[in-house]
């Protein structure tokens, strides 16, 4: 079976592709579905004077905010009505699967199977309605206070423009989650992955434009836009080869007898990846670090609270307070959120009920310790991976004054996400042709009998 599967993955290629009906309508129903997603991120909210937006924004790139409207896609930058994109969805299902790892009753719950993942999933909906709300009221109330050289971002603010931005922004939320269960159900997966990765890579022609806007004016030389770019590849082709590293580690079966016949003896792998944790560390790790400068934008720093501009100083890009802190969250979130994803104990047990056992290794709680220990040393190079892939824009925005439009994590996000869709595709087109062997083969056998 091993070696039909490893054929059939070679022979994909172009014309299964256009014999694949089936993948090529889920196609078609992605690109339509992230369309209406664009579409969405230029429909504004209502009360607001752009103008006076555009200023503020651009004051404030630097902070939080900017940090949101790349994920969002611009539609932040905009204040359209998908201004908190997918995030608050994001935040709902972190900590809910937080929660399953300290609630004895929501672990529990993550037990039960298909039933368990249904009622989990709607608590996610709801705790995401409540988390868009508090945020979209805070946006709003924070837009009625910030104000430019063209006059206040709100045309008319009052309790009417809060709510109205609250319902708005809401809704909007609330259909992005929609369409990204959509395409995972009727596309080709990965639905609300793909939203953040489409508006992340929606920025790529401005920026590559003002690279080479710069190139042109002289503010760069083009040996330094070739070997910026020679730089992202080597990244990207880093990130691919750790994102796809794993530490196999070999599970037997014992044999058993019944009858005439012998059953089991047979080995297997449990893949333990290097970076368990995926791109989480790298967001918590951002948020927390901008949180201050984003804090002190709307507030006078000369005036009432001098201290800030030391602090600001303190966690700007390139410091080495900056540096240090950023590094150290994101290891201690690599390790905390390792922790959350894998259950040593429970893995260990699982083997042990299925009777599978680690060779050299006895069952039960030296099974659980085995596996700690390869986990805590591959968290180690995953974190320090991640930590150099984020750090290293950083110092090259600060020290050389690099034009890095995306920094550690949108690459890391637009990477793995792109490596997971192409996954998807190859597993369609593999079932297809398993489809066309099993309907040939149904068409030979009466055929062969006759």
């Amino acid at each position: 079976m091993a070696s039909v599967a490893e054929q059939l993955a070679a022979n994909v290629n172009f014309g299964a592709f256009a014999k694949a009906t089936e993948l090529k309508k889920r196609l078609w129903f992605t690109l339509g579905a992230l369309i209406v997603y664009r579409l969405g991120t230029y429909v504004p909210l209502p009360g607001i004077d752009h103008a006076a937006m555009a200023q503020i924004f651009q004051s404030q790139a630097g902070g939080i905010v900017g940090m949101f409207n790349v994920f969002a896609g611009g539609a932040l930058e905009r204040m359209s009505i998908f201004a908190l994109g997918i995030l608050p969805y994001i935040s709902a299902s972190i900590i809910l699967q937080l929660m399953t790892a300290v609630s004895p009753t929501m672990e529990a719950l993550k037990k039960e199977g298909e039933s368990g993942r249904k009622k989990i999933n709607q608590y996610t909906r709801y705790l995401t309605v409540v988390l868009c709300a508090f945020q979209a009221y805070g946006l709003a109330i924070g837009l009625e206070g910030t104000s430019s050289g063209f006059g206040s971002a709100v045309i008319d603010p009052g309790w009417f423009f809060r709510f109205s931005t609250v319902v708005t922004i809401v809704g909007g939320t609330m259909f992005l989650m929609w369409l990204g269960e959509q395409i995972t159900a009727r596309g080709i997966g990965n639905g609300i992955s793909l939203i953040i990765f489409v508006g992340i890579i929606a920025a790529l022609p401005s920026a590559l434009a003002s690279l080479l806007e710069l190139g042109r004016t002289g503010a760069i030389s083009p040996g330094f836009i070739i070997a910026l770019i020679v730089l992202a590849l080597a990244v990207i082709t880093a990130i691919v080869f750790m994102e796809r590293a794993q530490r196999r580690v070999l599970v037997q079966y014992p044999k058993r007898q019944q009858g005439n016949r012998v059953f089991g003896g047979e080995s297997s792998h449990l893949p333990l990846k290097v970076n368990t944790a995926g791109v989480i560390p790298a967001i918590f790790a951002s948020s927390l670090l901008l949180l201050p400068a984003t804090f002190s934008s709307f507030i006078d720093a000369n005036t009432s609270h001098p201290w800030l501009i030391e602090l600001n100083a303190m966690l700007g890009r390139g410091h080495p307070v900056h540096v240090l802190l950023y590094v150290a969250l994101i290891v201690f979130f690599a390790f905390f959120y390792t922790t959350i994803v894998f259950n040593p104990k429970e893995t260990a047990e699982n083997l042990r009920k299925q009777g599978g056992f680690i060779p050299g290794v006895r069952p039960g709680e030296r099974t659980a310790a085995h596996l700690q220990y390869i986990l805590t040393r591959l968290t180690v190079v995953g974190a320090a991976y991640l930590a150099a892939v984020c750090v290293l824009p950083e110092i090259l925005i600060s020290e050389y004054a690099v034009p890095f439009y995306f920094g550690g994590t949108s690459l890391l996000i637009v990477v793995s996400v792109t490596m997971d869709t192409v996954g998807q595709i190859q597993s369609h087109l593999i079932a297809h042709q398993y489809e066309g062997l099993i309907k040939k083969a149904r068409l030979r056998g009466p055929v062969g009998r006759r």
